[in-house]
């Protein structure tokens, strides 16, 4: 079977015993369905925690600053009511890309017995990956950060302090483009605000002193045009890998394609769920990704 340039550096061989499986541990029992899964990495923590004070300061002056001094009762409900159940899901996107399992293989399944579980064929070949000893399924790949091998990884965002993965790819492109609505949102809504303030007396149009109102105004704006471009490229990037079917990792080591090509539209149901409702835009409701099977492990 020729290798592709891509696999020559993975760890490869056809028959189980050339695997050392008596080098690794038996696999520990899997976790519950319900236990949370949270990555202890100290840099990941800190920009989960900047990204929610990041939201929270753009509620802030969203509501105290521009809406609530707004003559307009209407216009000021609208917005601000808008702007609130946007950024609740952006921060509900994030929580569930973060603390869902991104599709980690278990750690420790190179074992003599799981191998010849797979019954592999004359002319099969696994692959073991040395770091976290585990038979790694097609298509995945090891983080250094999470220390584990993650299916389909596109990449590790420490945004979200998590690996972005099979399974929770959907929470993560629904937090990009929640980030980018409430930023246009903002940006929009500070448009009008400094074109309100400055046909009117400042001291009128805001419940702080002009200078700070100022200072809040071009922070939020800075703020707002520095995600809104960020998230919108990040958000873009990931439909794209979608519907090519081809994660980051995949497009930047130029791996051959070994798997089967599906529609656009078949891939966006595969990441998002079946069929094609509301569900899709919602971070509560998990798609259901169906069960590994053994032959994901063979190639």
């Amino acid at each position: 079977m020729r290798k592709s340039p891509a696999n020559r550096c993975r760890d490869i061989e056809r028959q189980a015993g050339y695997l050392q499986p008596e080098h690794c541990a038996p696999p520990p029992t899997l976790p519950h369905s319900d236990t949370m899964w949270f990555i202890r990495d100290c840099c990941g923590i800190v920009c989960g925690v900047i990204t929610w004070c990041l939201v929270f300061y753009a509620e802030f002056v969203v509501l105290f600053v521009v809406l609530l001094p707004a003559k307009n009762l209407l216009y000021s409900l609208i917005n601000g009511a808008l702007f609130s159940v946007l950024a609740f899901l952006a921060l509900a996107s994030h929580t569930r890309a973060m603390c869902t399992d991104p599709g980690a293989v278990p750690k420790g399944n190179a074992t003599k017995e799981f191998i010849e579980s797979l019954q592999l064929k004359p002319g099969q070949v696994v692959y073991k990956c040395p770091k976290c000893c585990s038979i790694k399924p097609d298509r995945a790949h090891h983080c250094s950060v999470c220390k584990r091998c993650i299916k389909k990884m596109d990449h590790h965002c420490p945004w979200v302090n998590n690996c972005v993965g099979e399974k929770n790819q959907k929470f993560f492109v629904l937090f990009t483009m929640y980030i980018a609505l409430i930023s246009l949102h903002a940006l929009v809504m500070v448009a009008f605000h400094f074109i309100f303030c400055f046909e009117s007396d400042w001291t009128k149009c805001s419940t702080f002193s002009p200078p700070a109102t100022v200072i809040l105004l071009i922070l939020l704006c800075f703020e707002g045009l520095l995600f809104l471009i960020f998230t919108s490229v990040m958000f873009g990037t990931q439909v794209h890998s979608i519907c090519a079917d081809e994660t980051g990792i995949e497009q930047l080591k130029k791996e051959e394609r070994r798997w089967a090509k599906r529609t656009k539209w078949m891939n966006m149901r595969v990441v998002f769920g079946h069929p094609f409702s509301i569900a899709w835009l919602s971070p509560f409701a998990t798609p259901d990704h169906g069960k590994a099977d053994y032959y994901q492990y063979v190639v």
